[in-house]
């Protein structure tokens, strides 16, 4: 902590230190309380600024603010960042060398460093808690705090010892924080790191600048392909797949077709996945394609969309994959493909995952959310919402559900037939078995079973086998068949089944839309764009200018673009055209230090901007 820093006060470090006039929802709260010595638990969306409500108060408590960030880029990343805006920041983990962390160890010892992030396993060692317990300690921040839950999407065993630490240190106040958590990782979080007394604190979890799409999938990367050429030519984006060799197969493929992406994986050599990560971080325009593997603590504010080629494990891990898309406020895309192959694939994988039933059961509940989500026909941002607890009116105008509302249709005869055939077969075949047999298709296979010879045999001509496989999918989804994973998998009727069979229940489906190609995406208008200000008053020659010397600068130094001003700040710049200082520090995003290092060479380019005009 500087020494003048403690007459501060939290609003003047965030204007001196970050630029900005404002705390956003809870900030200031939760700030208040983390500097009052008290703990606070904090559930707020990726991109709302959780990250101040521990840096502002690290730089202000006395000590040094101890951070737990479960990856090496992440934490690489934000210290970047904080020293561009002249906090005092850095990080201990693997990649340092050892002379390199005795030179942080001794600047931390002698109160030069306000924040100093760790991973979990660092944390854990016996030689690193006696050096900690000589120093002042600020506070404890847990990041990704989901890590700590088994019911979470991204559970990491050292997080449960995180307590075994800190309960070591009772004065110091703590604060866990996360962007996705349902209502059951909400108490496990609390309960495994004792934070059942702690101030919670959660913030909506609307994020209105991202618009979803949900779309069955037939030909995953001509669909792709076409979705990024229609309206993110040149947009950076991430695009999720399950596998490793699919993730290869399909950069390579988007490249072949002038798409500049990038495959990233757990499977890759680690100097290749530091090149790309690096690459998509500096670079404009990169896709990258990915495994799960890829993305947590990537805080890259510019990436126009995030799509899916293959379903999420849950909605906690859609809602925090589709979160790394439009960080920077502007108008992005969350578009996913799925089929009745990938409801399959994810219910085999469910059934053969370690853990008791208990785990299966919360396990089949998430699964069943975003089958549900995904088949559903009303706004699909109240489906979101909804799933976290948070209610939202709708429509929400800016899915696909609402621009093109699905038709649907009186399915209960059809799946009456379905189950019908599951039945009658033995339970053991799956959906292009069981197709061809309603369709009365007689291959080699139903000739060799005799099940041209079951009453089922022919009965569902009126649909086409496309339409068939919609029915199982939504059968599926709608927990009316289940996946027997015996020697032989196949489907299964399940309890839900009884009741349509007989007769009692009615069953609607949804009708799959026809192939649509993708529009070019629309500029929101539902609330003010300072992209649209751009191209109004003329400035956008301006804009690029300054996005040009960011460029210039960030390559000298070696930072991402980013680091050095968000796009929304050049935008400012290019709106406001600052003349001296004072009106340089009055945009959002212009602190103190970064009017001091590069405020003279942007104000340099926008008064010569004025004279060529």
């Amino acid at each position: 902590m500087n020494d003048t820093t403690a007459t501060f006060s939290p609003h003047a470090v965030l204007k001196r230190y970050f630029g900005y006039d404002a705390f956003r929802e809870h900030q200031q709260d939760v700030i208040e309380t983390i500097l009052a010595g008290k703990d606070a638990f904090v559930l707020m969306p990726t991109g709302s600024g959780k990250s101040l409500c521990y840096q502002i108060p690290a730089i202000m408590r006395s000590g040094v603010g101890v951070v737990i960030s479960p990856l090496i880029a992440l934490m690489q990343n934000q210290v970047s960042a904080l020293r561009q805006n002249g906090v005092k920041a850095a990080f201990l983990n693997s990649g340092l060398s050892p002379g390199e962390a005795e030179t942080v160890s001794r600047q931390v010892a002698a109160g030069e460093i306000d924040l100093l992030y760790v991973a979990p396993e660092r944390l854990l060692m016996d030689r690193f808690q006696a050096w900690m317990r000589r120093l002042p300690v600020a506070l404890f921040a847990i990041d990704e705090a989901h890590c700590v839950s088994q019911w979470g999407h991204d559970f990491r065993p050292e997080y449960l010892r995180i307590l075994e630490v800190t309960a070591r240190f009772p004065h110091v106040p703590r604060i866990a924080l996360t962007a996705t958590a349902d209502a059951v990782t909400r108490r496990d979080i609390l309960e495994k790191l004792h934070l059942n007394h702690a101030r919670q604190f959660s913030a909506s979890f609307d994020r209105p600048n991202i618009r979803y799409t949900v779309s069955v999938k037939t030909n995953g990367k001509k669909q792709v392909h076409d979705f990024i050429r229609a309206g993110h030519a040149g947009h950076a984006g991430i695009v999720y797949v399950r596998t490793r060799a699919r993730c290869d197969q399909i950069a390579a493929w988007l490249r072949d077709r002038h798409i500049n992406a990038l495959p990233y994986h757990a499977g890759l050599p680690p100097e290749i996945r530091a090149l790309h990560q690096q690459q998509f971080l500096r670079e404009d325009g990169i896709v990258m394609v990915a495994t799960i593997a890829f993305g947590m603590g990537i805080d890259k504010p510019d990436v126009r969309f995030v799509a899916h080629l293959d379903l999420p494990a849950s909605m906690e891990a859609y809602y925090q994959e589709t979160g790394r898309a439009g960080r920077d406020g502007r108008d992005a895309e969350a578009w996913m493909l799925y089929s009745l192959a990938d409801v399959v694939s994810m219910r085999k994988m469910l059934e053969r995952s370690e853990g008791g039933e208990d785990i299966k059961r919360i396990r089949r509940q998430k699964l069943e959310a975003l089958l549900g989500y995904s088949e559903t026909v009303s706004c699909r941002r109240t489906a979101l919402l909804g799933y976290f607890g948070e209610p939202y009116p709708g429509p929400c105008n800016c899915c696909d559900t609402c621009s093109r509302p699905p038709d649907t249709w009186d399915g209960t005869v059809a799946v009456q037939k379905a189950l019908s055939c599951v039945y009658r077969t033995g339970q053991r075949f799956g959906a292009g078995h069981l197709i061809d047999v309603l369709c009365g298709d007689l291959t080699e296979r139903v000739a060799q079973l005799g099940h041209e010879r079951i009453k089922t045999f022919g009965v569902g001509t009126e649909l086409s086998k496309a339409q068939w496989r919609s029915v199982f999918r939504q059968m599926l989804a709608a927990g009316l068949l289940t996946v027997d994973m015996g020697q032989i998998a196949g489907f299964r009727l399940t309890a839900e089944s009884r009741p349509v069979l007989k007769g009692e229940k009615n069953i609607r489906l949804r009708k799959d839309p026809p192939a649509i190609r993708p529009l070019a995406r629309k500029a929101s208008t539902s609330r003010p764009d300072a992209e649209q200000g751009l191209k109004t008053n003329g400035t956008g020659d301006l804009f690029e200018k300054l996005r040009r010397l960011r460029l210039d600068i960030a390559q000298k130094a070696g930072l991402p673009p980013y680091v050095v001003f968000h796009d929304k700040t050049l935008q400012e710049l290019a709106l406001a055209r600052p003349g001296n200082r004072f009106e340089l520090l009055q945009i959002p995003g212009v602190g103190d230090r970064k009017a001091d290092r590069y405020g003279q060479q942007f104000l340099d380019l926008i008064n010569a901007d004025e004279h060529t005009e």
